[in-house]
């Protein structure tokens, strides 16, 4: 990947020509999306008093994905669309770890785009400089890929990407093998515990234990197919980051009406809220309807998931 060093935040705005295969429109929403990201960092960093946390430092913001190759998708019959795809590279494991922040940016451009000023989801994934060079190191496909295609957005001079090493297909092979066998197995038990709590009236649980249920099936078929699944409880994200990987697991969740999309929040929000907010509130319907997707998602991840270990 050829780097793009800038000199400051306004430099990385004026870099069109190299992503001239985007629309104008996309390119002024990117241009958008990073005066957010860099605007509430300084915000949250100017709200702290300890030095360490204003030692906190973006290296670098890649696209990658569809909208890096120029293959997204807006379907507007189905619902789908891609999402911008962003790995947001910074300079320690504090400031990666920096919940508070990133939560709130990834609040703030939901509400961008619930306003419409923003037409395009964001999908933003944080890593230390040190751990992505790590995973290179590794032969983690998924960033492997990343490194190769990646457009960089922003750049700081002087922190260059670590050489990829690539595993062999048997190495690769044998540890995919592993993730499945075990996440798949998590899903399947996280779906009975679920199903155990419905059925006795334990609806906040099982709730719970749905939303546990997807959640693993992502990381099986994230590991399975990449070595990486990021760290993250967000369906939402590890939603796109499969999706992005194999488009048959769109099938698994409607868009194209208002009730498939509200139970998809439900099940989103019912990991922190189905088990600690009084106002939590879910129906028997749109539970019944959420344990069968929950079972087509598992379906559908164990058949990507077994093509690719077959190979």
């Amino acid at each position: 990947m050829d780097a793009i060093l800038t000199e400051g935040f306004d430099a990385a705005l004026t870099l069109t020509d190299h992503i001239e295969h985007l629309p104008d429109r996309k390119r002024r929403e990117l241009a958008h999306i990073l005066q957010i990201l860099f605007a509430e960092v300084e915000r949250f960093q100017s709200s702290k008093l300890s030095a360490k946390r204003h030692a906190g430092k973006i290296l670098m913001v890649l696209l990658y994905g569809s909208y890096g190759r120029g293959d997204w998708v807006e379907d507007h019959l189905s619902g789908y669309r891609s999402d911008y795809d962003l790995l947001i590279v910074v300079n320690s494991k504090s400031f990666a770890e920096e919940q508070e922040l990133w939560e709130g940016i990834e609040e703030r451009l939901l509400k961008e785009q619930i306003a419409h000023r923003i037409d395009t989801p964001v999908v933003p994934i944080i890593h230390t400089l040190a751990d992505v060079n790590d995973q290179l190191s590794r032969g983690r496909p998924f960033f492997v890929d990343i490194a190769r295609d990646g457009i960089p957005l922003y750049e700081t001079p002087g922190h260059p990407l670590a050489q990829p090493k690539p595993l062999t297909a048997k190495e690769r092979r044998a540890e995919a093998q592993s993730y499945f066998e075990q996440w798949r197995q998590l899903s399947e038990e996280a779906l009975k515990f679920a199903q155990y709590g419905l059925s006795n009236g334990m609806w906040r649980d099982g709730a719970f234990m749905l939303h546990q249920a997807t959640e693993r099936a992502y990381h099986c078929a994230l590991l399975t197919l990449t070595l990486y699944s990021p760290k993250s409880h967000r369906l939402r994200i590890l939603r796109s980051q499969a999706e992005e990987i194999d488009h048959r697991l769109i099938a698994a969740w409607p868009r194209d009406n208002r009730f498939s999309r509200r139970c998809f929040e439900l099940l989103s929000r019912a990991y922190v809220e189905a088990r600690y907010s009084s106002k939590y509130a879910i129906s028997n319907e749109e539970l019944a309807w959420l344990v069968e997707r929950v079972k087509a998602l598992q379906t559908l991840v164990e058949t990507v998931c077994k093509e690719r270990l077959s190979v």
